[in-house]
């Protein structure tokens, strides 16, 4: 905190304040023309292949340990090595913050936003139910308990925060953030020091891939906890998603050759080793055009109706294309049958939906209705009703009240 009050006692208030916002990739991407972003290599110690990036591998940094931290890497070289600018920002080579009209801001933007908060950052997550038992349904729950002990001991002015955040609804996400750099360095000493003792006490040699970097899934949410606990004043904005992950559009590739080749089973062992590995394929962040969802549930459609008729609907269906149109099409005419059919009190209970069936809803409604066809069958009509209702009877009702019509 000491630092912060000299850095303002030597910036005057009128005085032009510089920004560069560090793009984390470990890919190639289209870097912004904007001369503020840089781009930054994390994992570059171990990387495969060179981008002409700068790496996360100079100076002080733990680049070795990029499988556990993610883009905590990156963020942790800009603490230690970066001086040349008076704020700092974490931007992902696919996410950036934008205006509310969804334009990505300028330096002199950022620079006002900056005179009179402290930090900018993403909009605040609403989780359907507490952020623990969010945390503990995709990895081991002891992780942030002990994550929160360690906070006792070293840092027990948070302890309190923490506790009750924890167990409410909220978090920021993606680790995304600008501020002035004396800030920053203190939420990374901050944040560093509860991580390098959490690093001691947990086992993470037998994880998979996705499941190692634990670090970066829990920053997420302590930034929430520290802004909070400082009572810091956040600007929080929408995040643009630009581009479709590399590995999304593999796997969508990789269905279509499954579909294509009317092999349900085999695209329902693939797609549940993909899960496996990588759950937040599902994620909206990661299947921007909602088809990842729409291969779920086409593929579990085709297994489902193979055991009940012996055939399903890929004996009607040959490219990838008509299959991703079919599905919206009987998504659309399901959600719409569970609006007209559904009570208050039911439509009341909707408002905290999953993220997965908010982004299945959204990409589907007000498709083309090529979803109801001669072949199709009651077993794909009620599944893809139950998406969208809230209880078995408001499916029941949504099914009669589309048989009737």
């Amino acid at each position: 905190m000491a630092d912060i009050l000299h850095w303002k006692k030597q910036k005057g208030d009128n005085e032009i304040m510089s920004v560069k916002i560090f793009a984390m990739t470990h890919k190639q991407f289209e870097v912004p023309a904007d001369s503020m972003y840089i781009p930054l290599h994390v994992g570059h110690k171990h990387a495969k292949e060179e981008f002409g990036y700068t790496g996360d591998d100079t100076g002080d940094n733990i680049s070795e340990l990029n499988c556990y931290y993610a883009e905590l890497s990156g963020v942790y070289w800009v603490w230690k090595n970066y001086t040349a600018a008076d704020c700092v920002g974490i931007c992902h080579y696919r996410r950036f913050l934008t205006s509310e009209e969804g334009y990505a801001f300028t330096e002199a933007e950022y620079e006002q936003i900056l005179s009179e908060y402290d930090i900018v950052t993403t909009k605040q997550l609403v989780l359907p139910g507490s952020y623990r038992d969010g945390f503990a349904a995709h990895h081991k729950a002891a992780t942030l308990d002990e994550t929160g002990r360690i906070i006792a001991e070293l840092y027990p002015e948070y302890y309190d925060t923490f506790v009750s955040l924890v167990h409410q609804n909220k978090t920021y996400f993606g680790n995304i953030m600008v501020a002035k750099k004396p800030l920053f360095d203190a939420y990374c000493d901050w944040l560093f020091s509860i991580f390098f003792e959490l690093q001691k006490r947990i086992d993470l040699a037998f994880e998979d891939d996705y499941h190692k970097r634990v670090f970066g899934f829990i920053s997420e949410f302590l930034l929430y906890v520290w802004v909070t606990a400082n009572q810091y004043k956040a600007y929080e904005c929408r995040v643009a998603i630009i581009g479709e992950k590399k590995e999304t559009s593999e796997v969508t590739a990789k269905m279509a050759q499954f579909f294509e080749k009317k092999d349900a089973a085999g695209a329902k062992t693939y797609f549940e080793a993909v899960l496996k590995q990588r759950p937040d394929i599902l994620m909206e962040a990661s299947d921007i055009n909602g088809e990842c969802k729409l291969c779920l549930q086409a593929v579990s459609t085709a297994n489902l109706e193979i055991s009940a008729y012996g055939y399903c609907f890929l004996d009607h269906l040959h490219t990838y294309a008509e299959i991703m149109q079919y599905f919206r099409g009987l998504n659309s005419i399901a959600s719409e049958a569970v609006r007209a059919v559904m009570t208050a009190a039911e439509a009341q209970s909707q408002t905290a939906k999953t993220a997965y069936i908010q982004t299945i809803e959204e990409k589907s409604y007000g498709a083309a209705k090529e979803g109801m066809t001669a072949w199709t069958t009651e077993l794909a009509l009620r599944a893809a009703i139950r998406l969208y209702a809230p209880n078995q009877d408001s499916a029941d009702r949504a099914f009669a009240y589309l048989s009737d019509k």
